[in-house]
């Protein structure tokens, strides 16, 4: 396989029709058409179900597009990464992120970080935990910041921070402006939880605590980041179990009450593939992460 094939596939497979990935591709049909057989060839599979008027993936087809993906973009970072030594830069850390890292000090690592080593690039990647361990381990990125309890199997980091849930209720609910709540007063409520598919440990966690509060949650809605959860619950859809720091998004019609003889936390780990801390660039950068843990952690005792 040749990375031309492999981007003529990765078009053609997004299109779904050779006309209009020739043209996307600027050739003729033609040569696509004898890339795409030589591709197949090559793979010893076929990879597209034929018609008059369209083309669609076989089960061969769909396992090969996330893989040309993948090699097309390492492929590119390849390229970045040479032109940036060739112009004199130091090199590039790619970091993956949950969103909730932006009110947890990953603004702050990055600028320290940058004051230190101001000839290494940063990349970000908003990933959810599951997408962050997979990418390390596909050697997609160098550091992530994932939800979980504890280092992921055959990775290495540290816990970043830890918090308590809190509740989030729209803003003109009976409890939002309470100092604290009984969990089982949303006993009624519809929930609005962080999908199990992206984060199962999080959502058996707060199922876990609404039935240690005697009931069982209605989950009417399940999303993909943190943000969206808060946000269905601005807009009136449920309630939801957030981590504490989300309070800091000021995000109107959302308001966050702390939860009576709760046990449960959020918890962030920052993780990295072992023996990537060889290279310096990426020693520094977990040792500001590790000194924004502790002012963190110092910030939220306070």
């Amino acid at each position: 396989m040749d990375l031309r094939k492999l981007r003529y596939f990765s078009v053609l497979a997004e299109e779904k029709h050779f006309g209009r990935a020739a043209q996307r591709l600027a050739l003729s049909q033609p040569p696509l058409s004898l890339a795409i057989r030589q591709l197949e060839e090559e793979i010893g599979a076929k990879l597209f179900d034929r018609t008059s008027r369209n083309v669609d993936l076989t089960a061969a087809g769909v396992a090969l597009q996330r893989e040309a993906q993948v090699l097309l973009r390492r492929a590119e970072e390849t390229r970045a990464l040479v032109r940036a030594v060739a112009e004199g830069k130091g090199g590039r850390l790619r970091v993956g992120f949950a969103g909730s890292m932006l009110y947890r000090g990953l603004p702050k690592i990055l600028d320290a970080f940058r004051a230190a080593s101001s000839d290494i690039t940063l990349t970000l990647q908003e990933l959810n935990s599951t997408e962050q361990v997979e990418a390390l381990h596909r050697d997609e990125i160098d550091l992530g910041f994932i939800h979980g309890r504890g280092t992921p199997e055959h990775l290495d980091g540290f816990r970043y921070h830890a918090e308590p849930f809190v509740a989030c209720v729209p803003a003109n609910h009976p409890c939002a402006s309470a100092r604290t709540l009984r969990l089982s007063r949303l006993a009624h409520e519809d929930f609005v939880l962080f999908s199990r598919n992206v984060s199962p440990d999080y959502f058996q966690s707060i199922i876990a605590t609404c039935l240690a509060a005697g009931f069982m949650p209605t989950v009417r809605h399940e999303v993909r980041h943190w943000l969206s959860v808060v946000s269905f619950v601005a807009n009136g859809l449920g309630v939801a179990l957030v981590p504490r720091t989300l309070k800091s998004s000021d995000m109107a019609g959302a308001a966050f009450v702390p939860i009576q003889q709760s046990n449960i936390l959020s918890e962030t780990w920052c993780v990295w593939k072992p023996g990537k801390t060889q290279r310096p660039a990426l020693d520094k950068l977990i040792e500001v992460a590790q000194t924004q843990s502790r002012a963190t952690s110092r910030s939220g005792r306070g």
